[in-house]
């Protein structure tokens, strides 16, 4: 009986465990979290692209906008405006591109407001039936539209808040007569700490550190009937060190981590029940919590959620600039992974940034061999720099 009852149950338990796998939509797939508007995360100013993307800790400059502006409380300058090119996937066709213009302006020794422009452009795209008839020209695009406030809470660390407005016109009328932009809104909530100069045995330091929620706002849709989709609420933190060599030369490294606050998809069965993590159709405010603790693969998934990077700038006599990163993502979750190097120059009020990005995963990154440019005017230097 034995001999018959094992046999029989190491058949069902095979048989069990095979319908369950049969069960599981893609239960080996990297669960890469998607979300609306992915290109604001993308680095629009060349000197952050040029140290890994980043710039939540870094030093003042006109882009801080995008990355933590905070940091114009401590602005050296009175007012400023910055543009910005980046070509997108420029080795396959010529009118992708993200522009980015950003202005700012420290109102008191204690405050500064600011306003950015960011433009995604997704190119003309042709449409026709057949090859003889007259194309219909349809030009995607995605945008947006902030102002921040500032203020230096001590004479050491700021805070800042920014509102943002978000559209996304990715519609074509011929698939969808009644598709229409999406569009939302979100806040921004950032911090940012600056220390005096400390003398060390050889040289002079000074610590910085920063933080950024960045994109908290409702879901965005297209039309009644679909899918909502997350925003790219995003927690940004880093930290840095200037090593002040003399009065001609700096040397500033930075170190940042990043996670979006977005829940990660769990794993369904084909009827629809999860199969493990957690039910991702929950409002933006909840996301934002359960995302530290939804993944199906545990904690050691989680971890794999946040991205690090690495960046250092050289700066001699704050004119000529040398930069150079590197930006780590897993490879369950995007598998980005570049070198990026940078340059600046800066002639009286003006400065002029370049960067490269060198792939260095198997996944290759549309900003790959792209020259990225800023130019950024500075106008009334030291009008409000003053110790409190």
């Amino acid at each position: 009986m034995k001999r018959i009852l094992i046999p029989m149950l190491l058949c069902f338990v095979v048989f069990n465990t095979n319908a369950q796998e049969d069960l599981i939509i893609n239960p080996n797939d990297s669960r890469v979290i998607t979300t609306a508007v992915p290109f604001v995360l993308i680095a629009a100013d060349s000197r952050a692209a040029g140290m890994g993307d980043m710039g939540v800790a870094t030093s003042m400059d006109g882009f801080s906008q995008q990355w933590n502006p905070a940091k114009y409380a401590f602005s050296t300058y009175k007012q400023g405006i910055g543009v910005t090119y980046t070509p997108y996937l420029s080795q396959l066709v010529n009118d992708i591109f993200l522009g980015n213009l950003t202005y700012y302006n420290r109102i008191n020794e204690r405050s500064a407001v600011a306003a950015s422009f960011r433009y995604f452009s997704l190119g003309d795209i042709e449409l026709r039936e057949t090859a003889d008839q007259e194309p219909l020209i349809q030009s995607p695009n995605e945008l947006t539209l902030d102002v921040s406030y500032s203020l230096r809470l001590s004479e050491r660390f700021s805070m800042a808040v920014a509102g943002r407005y978000l559209r996304s016109d990715l519609k074509l009328q011929v698939a969808d007569e009644d598709a229409t932009a999406g569009s939302s809104f979100a806040v921004d909530l950032a911090g940012y700490y600056q220390s005096e100069e400390i003398r060390y045995d050889e040289f002079d330091g000074r610590w910085r550190a920063g933080f950024n929620i960045s994109n908290l706002g409702p879901k965005m849709k297209y039309d009644d009937v679909g899918q909502e989709n997350f925003l790219p609420t995003n927690l940004a933190l880093g930290g840095g060190f200037d090593f002040i060599l003399d009065a001609f030369n700096r040397v500033g490294v930075t170190a940042e981590v990043n996670k979006l606050l977005v829940p990660t998809p769990p794993l369904r069965y084909t009827n629809g029940e999860i199969a493990e993590g957690k039910d991702d159709d929950v409002s933006f405010f909840k996301g934002v919590f359960q995302s530290f603790g939804d993944a199906p693969g545990g904690f050691s998934e989680e971890l794999k959620e946040f991205t690090w990077a690495l960046g250092a700038e050289y700066a001699y006599q704050d004119s000529f600039f040398l930069r150079t990163g590197y930006f780590n993502e897993s490879d369950d979750k995007g598998s980005r992974k570049f070198l990026s190097l940078g340059a600046g120059f800066k002639y009286t009020s003006i400065n002029i940034d370049v960067s490269y990005l060198f792939s260095t995963s198997k996944v290759r990154s549309p900003l790959e061999g792209t020259l990225r440019f800023g130019l950024t005017f500075n106008f009334g230097e030291n009008d409000y720099y003053v110790e409190y």
